[in-house]
């Protein structure tokens, strides 16, 4: 997802930097940057001129502390409160009372992630759909404190970038994850109960209902691990029966089959 949005704002028009825990883990990111950038190129919708402006933009660091000369920072780490916490804490000392903190995040509460801050009325949420530079959507999360002059600026932001904003308030899930989990989770459950096999499953969902890609297909290319944390979150935070995690989710999650980025899920990967 980082890349993704690190790609979004570098082809339109933006100076961006890129920030990770290790120099491997960002080389790695411009090459997948630039891998997916040569693909435009193949297809006609970017030119070579414009992918090597593109690529131009792109700055990385190991420092957090960087992010200071940011006007927006978005924050792209896994559903991990404790991680955001520490994340925003630093961000909110490091960079200057103007700047924009938004979160990428698919379920947290943006309230909960602006109070690690002392700047909450400037913290959002602009959650991309993935893949990021095919999918027109952001949700635009306004927390408890969020100001209406940053949710407008964000709104605007998206529409440059050349997205589709649609703002939604602070519940958990949002509008998309509280639609999209409990159906992913459902088909779960379809499978474990052995209403049907997962070909049939995702071939009811794409025929039947017209989705491009079945169920159990989009849980693998979300990431199972993902996929039980938003719900787990739902769960939590609504409190209903309903929410609950299908077992032979968190059975899979923690036998490591996450889906395409470990090469086993509900299918297996080359």
């Amino acid at each position: 997802m980082g890349n993704g949005i690190a790609q979004v704002f570098s082809t339109s028009g933006y100076e961006t930097l890129m920030i990770d825990v290790k120099e491997e883990l960002l080389t790695s990111a411009l090459g997948k940057i630039g891998k997916s950038l040569a693909k435009l190129v193949e297809k006609g919708k970017l030119s070579a001129e414009e992918r090597d402006a593109a690529l131009g933009r792109l700055t990385t660091s190991v420092k957090l502390e960087d992010a200071a000369g940011a006007d927006l920072v978005v924050e792209a780490v896994n559903e991990d409160p404790a991680l955001k916490k520490k994340i925003f804490t630093a961000l909110d000392a490091a960079c200057p009372p103007g700047t924009i903190l938004a979160t990428n995040t698919s379920s947290i509460s943006i309230t909960q992630i602006g109070a690690f801050t002392k700047r909450p009325q400037k913290v959002a949420g602009m959650h991309f759909m993935n893949p990021v530079p095919l999918m027109k959507l952001v949700e635009v999360i306004r927390g408890e404190m969020t100001s209406d002059e940053v949710v407008e600026a964000v709104m605007e932001l998206c529409r440059k970038l050349g997205k589709t904003p649609v703002e939604a308030n602070d519940f958990p899930g949002f509008i998309a994850n509280r639609i999209l989990m409990p159906m992913i989770n459902e088909a779960a459950y379809a499978l474990m109960e052995g209403v049907g096999t997962k070909e049939a499953i995702d071939t009811v969902m794409k025929l039947g209902a017209n989705h491009p890609m079945g169920p159990l297909e989009l849980a693998d290319l979300i990431g199972l691990d993902v996929c039980l944390a938003i719900m787990e979150v739902l769960h939590q935070g609504l409190g209903d029966a309903k929410y609950r995690p299908c077992p032979l989710l968190r059975r899979m999650v923690t036998a490591g089959r996450l889906g395409r980025k470990s090469g086993q899920g509900f299918y297996t990967y080359q």
